[in-house]
């Protein structure tokens, strides 16, 4: 019955995704229905063959293996706070973690790997495969499949830079595929992390984060191509030739790494500060309320409440809906950082098993506001003619982004 909820309610996002469409008369049921095979036929593959699902969930022995060295670096500059042997008796083992301390320094060390993995050419030839599937299985040009393709390992202002060179050439539809591509999907960076958060709550979190990017691509050129569609279905292709190297030498590529990754750790750090405090200071002002239920309003009830209908859809139960539409709402307001910490942090029995994991999927993604300032910042650097279409399309990129990610959870629920 709930896979049969979720069933539909791919469709509901998709005839939400088409009445948002710039024009809807330019959308063929061709598109729409190549598209949501590709999704879905991905999807089954990796979630249920057995030899692809259990490499998949080898990942988290990797994820682990990283997560160890990362506490040894941290062990050894921070001590007991990042991780060491505690010099005293523990009455509280979850006082111990210290989140900037033991968690959160896992994205300088994948910072640094992603930086070696495409320095040593080894991520390189794994991007244009996945670019070249998904030019033969959608029909889209060169130049966006590799950007989207790009999307499944670094972030929405890292993968455009795949096709620098293009960006002003891409069509309307073209460009706004790019962004929904950013919105749709998580770097590799974070995936680590956020994996790491979320290791006791969903089993084989890691392979499941990793399923979600690569879901992400497909599912963000189908919703992008439903609200933006191009008339003349152009496709930019051209010859794209090598990437420019992204370091010097190795030593050269650990040190732009570290940079780069501690450029976003302090992001990191100070967006969670600053993002707390206005949650803490929202829920006092709506403290303020007459009580409603019997419980006061706080932004988590109001977010829950506006978004437990898109969580149904999705195929999550209506009793357990406004919390998973707490969580939604959080990860478009803030960021799916916050979101994915309150996932961690929810008692038990507030999710079932398929519900979590259907809610894994959906946050798996960058769409939110934050994100938008990040995304128009980077794009009208690299491409200055496309200013006016960039910043006209930014809020658009939030929903089409949200729509895929929600959409990837739907398929999820299916297969669940």
């Amino acid at each position: 019955m709930l896979s049969l909820q979720s069933a539909a309610g791919a469709v509901a996002l998709i005839a939400l995704a088409w009445t948002l469409s710039e024009n809807r008369r330019a959308v063929t049921v061709k598109s729409v229905a190549v598209g949501l095979l590709v999704t879905v036929a991905l999807a089954a593959i990796m979630l249920k063959v057995t030899p692809v699902r259990a490499a998949f969930a080898a990942a988290n022995g990797v994820i682990d293996a990283i997560s160890a060295a990362s506490r040894a670096g941290t062990a050894l500059v921070f001590g007991y706070v990042g991780g060491g042997p505690l010099p005293f008796a523990v009455t509280d083992s979850g006082a111990t973690f210290v989140l900037a301390a033991q968690a959160l320094p896992i994205v300088l060390v994948m910072s640094v790997l992603t930086t070696l993995l495409f320095y040593w050419g080894i991520l390189p030839p794994v991007v244009r495969a996945f670019s070249w599937a998904l030019q033969r299985t959608m029909g889209i040009g060169g130049a966006v499949g590799l950007s989207t393709a790009a999307n499944v390992f670094v972030g929405m202002v890292e993968a455009p830079l795949f096709i620098r060179p293009y960006l002003e050439k891409l069509s309307r539809g073209e460009l706004f595929m790019v962004m929904t591509g950013g919105m749709a999907g998580i770097a590799g960076t974070v995936l680590v992390l956020y994996a790491t958060i979320l290791s006791a709550v969903v089993p084989d979190a890691a392979g499941h984060f990793i399923i979600a990017s690569v879901m992400g691509a497909p599912a963000a050129v189908l919703i992008s191509r439903i609200m933006v569609p191009d008339p003349a279905d152009q496709k930019t292709a051209g010859d794209l030739g090598e990437p420019e190297p992204v370091a010097a030498s190795t030593m050269d590529a650990i040190v732009k790494g570290t940079t780069a990754g501690l450029d976003l750790l302090l992001n990191i750090v100070a967006m969670l500060i600053v993002f707390v405090a206005l949650v803490h200071l929202a829920n006092s002002l709506l403290g303020l309320l007459p009580a409603i239920a019997d419980a006061p309003m706080t932004l988590q009830r109001a977010l829950g409440i506006v978004m437990a209908p898109i969580c149904w859809l999705m195929g999550v139960p209506w009793d357990q809906a406004p919390t998973a539409g707490m969580l939604m709402g959080i990860k478009t307001v803030l960021n799916e950082f916050v979101a994915y910490l309150e996932f961690a942090r929810l008692p038990a029995g507030a999710l079932d098993e398929r519900s979590r994991l259907i809610m894994l999927y959906a946050m798996c993604g960058f769409a939110n506001f934050g994100s938008l300032g990040i995304m128009v910042g980077g794009l009208t650097v690299m491409a200055p003619a496309r200013r006016t279409d960039v910043v006209a399309l930014g809020a658009k990129s939030i929903v089409s982004g949200t729509l895929s990610t929600c959409l990837i959870g739907a398929i999820v629920g299916v297969l669940s």
